[in-house]
């Protein structure tokens, strides 16, 4: 080894030892008759003195030269530091120089390397590779190292076995679209990269390997936001001889562990909330319940008196703000146009007041008594000093506009603090979900997931109302796990792959495989599946997740760095039959 400690490592107790650092250069402070070098690698930062009068003047010289990011290997004598700096592990300390070697000279990066950097997001992924030097950015992958370490741990604890599933596999209908991949050696024919390893580990089941899982890297051409890329990791489980209890109670096991092991917090009790319940109180399949808020309905009540915004809707549904009494006109309007907003979708915002003084006011006063006021107020739980927020309209479209709602209130009063964790499971989501505009069903979750036993008449007689037995695990309103019990009776897979429009033919060329392999002795099992990237953000307090990817591509799904996706060569094209239109 060119170095005898990492930058971090020096302490105290190391006075008087020489020691050889390498690393890379954060700062150079000149006060002409000392010089200062912070030196920098992954583990910390060390700092390095030269004294005009003691320093030869050749190692000054050499000190002088160098820059932002030189690569250089400094020996010398630990020593204490006058002005220590209790900001840094190793701020007790400092180098006395006597030898430096530039082992690398180095540009001006094109920003600085540091926590508060000047460099925009863009800039930043173009010189990945530098932003990756920076503190905040390497620790956010330290984390990601330290969570994937103790899933291993925790699985291999549980006799969980890792196998490796392929990644050119075959492109399905169902789901989000492909990325697909021309075979050379099969002219027109093509493999798709996985969007999940689904039935690959469904066959791991039939094969008797009875708990599987993979921290596997899948892919989905979808549109991107902050919490999706094209590529993204998946710790991907399922087990055999199983129930949903078994499923959910073994990996609220993993993530206790998780948050004990990487955050040093313990979790308590991790409720349970059905889908129909999570839709009515919050409007949403991933609630967020740090805080309360939750939806209150009053059509019944609020119609029949003249408003004609709400006698016309089929939902009025309401939220209380708690301690919101004193918005001002301004702050009121500033809601309504926010629901108003394209993205949420609501015609309007009524308001009701509880003021401090006793009094109610709304903006529905021509329409209700103080008598209706305070029925609502009652109904929805509110005392002197609440603001309450109703909207109406369609079921579905008002619940999700409520939740917008719901959220943006929350944010502007502060409640969603990232260092607080909310865990819980929703169960129970429908199995299908109906598109008027194609006339046929969809799996809501995809089509191996097996229904409720005790809805499975219903696949004759109104299959829109069978429940899933499916789960998601939702933390502070991310959905980072899902799962379900799967379908391992070839007739009841068939019967789904009717019931979502497949003729036998197309389902045999598509699934056939899976459908051979149930007759072969495949057992009950049943799975879930956690995002990697989502869980490291929540557990980094952060919206995005490219920050916890060591090289992520852009908005536009392109990684600048290396310029990809690029077109190919004219010979590539022709080698595999693929027409390019200009």
């Amino acid at each position: 080894m060119l170095r005898t400690h990492t930058c971090g490592a020096l302490r105290i107790e190391h006075i008087g030892e020489e020691t050889t650092l390498c690393g890379w250069v954060a700062k150079v402070r000149d006060k002409g008759g000392m010089i200062w070098i912070d030196l920098r690698d992954r583990y910390g930062i060390t700092q390095l003195i030269l004294e005009e009068g003691k320093s030869a003047s050749t190692l000054l010289e050499i000190a002088r030269s160098l820059g932002r990011e030189f690569v250089i290997k400094a020996k010398g004598e630990v020593v204490e530091r006058l002005a220590k700096n209790n900001k840094i592990p190793t701020g007790d300390v400092e180098i006395k120089v006597n030898t430096i070697e530039i082992l690398n000279p180095a540009k001006l990066p094109p920003f600085l390397i540091e926590d508060e950097t000047d460099g925009g997001d863009e800039l930043r992924m173009k010189y990945r590779y530098l932003d990756l030097r920076r503190d905040n950015v390497r620790s956010n992958l330290v984390m990601r190292h330290k969570i994937t370490k103790e899933t291993r741990n925790y699985l291999d604890g549980l006799n969980f076995i890792e196998v490796e599933t392929p990644v050119l596999i075959k492109s399905t209908p169902e789901g989000a679209r492909d990325f697909v991949v021309p075979s050379r050696m099969n002219q027109g024919e093509f493999y798709a990269l996985p969007q999940s390893p689904q039935t690959f580990k469904q066959l791991l089941m039939v094969s008797g390997f009875d708990r599987y899982f993979q921290i596997v890297k899948c892919f989905r051409d979808e549109d991107l936001r902050a919490d999706r890329q094209p590529e993204f990791t998946q710790i991907d489980c399922e087990m055999s001889f199983v129930t949903q209890e078994d499923i959910l109670n073994t990996f609220e096991g993993l993530v206790r562990h998780l948050f004990q092991t990487v955050k040093g917090i313990t979790i308590g009790e991790v409720p349970r909330m059905t889908y129909a319940d999570a839709m009515k109180y919050y409007g949403s399949d991933k609630p967020d319940i740090r805080f309360e808020m939750k939806f209150v309905e009053l059509t019944e009540i609020a119609k029949g008196k003249g408003f004609g915004v709400f006698d016309a809707a089929p939902m009025i549904v309401g939220i209380c703000a708690k301690g919101c009494s004193e918005y001002t006109r301004k702050e009121l309007d500033e809601l309504t146009e926010y629901v108003k907003r394209p993205q949420v979708g609501a015609k309007g915002l009524v308001y009701v007041k509880l003021n401090q003084d006793g009094t109610i006011k709304s903006s529905v006063d021509k329409f209700y008594t103080e008598s209706d006021l305070r029925n609502w107020a009652d109904l929805m739980g509110a005392s002197k000093g609440d603001l309450l927020l109703l909207l109406s309209g369609e079921v579905d479209k008002t619940r999700s506009a409520m939740n917008d709602l719901r959220l943006e209130m929350a944010k502007r009063l502060g409640l969603r603090n990232t260092e607080h964790y909310s865990v819980h499971w929703v169960l129970d989501f429908p199995l299908l979900e109906y598109s008027e505009d194609e006339n046929r069903y969809f799996a809501m979750h995809h089509p191996f997931t097996s229904p409720k036993p005790e809805d499975l008449s219903l696949f004759e007689t109104n299959p829109k109302a069978m429940r899933a037995n499916a789960y998601d695990l939702v933390i502070n309103g991310v959905e980072v796990g899902g799962g379900s019990i799967r379908i391992h009776d070839r007739k009841i897979q068939e019967k789904m792959f009717e019931t979502l429009g497949f003729e036998p033919e197309e389902a045999k060329a598509q699934f056939g495989f899976l459908m051979e392999a149930f007759e072969y002795g495949a057992p009950p099992h049943g799975g879930i599946a956690f995002g990697l990237d989502r869980l490291c953000s929540l557990f980094g307090g952060a919206d995005s997740i490219r920050d916890f990817i060591a090289f992520p591509k852009n908005n536009s799904g392109k990684d600048v760095m290396i310029d990809s996706p690029s077109t190919i060569a004219d010979a590539q094209l022709k080698e595999l039959s693929i027409r390019v239109a200009k």
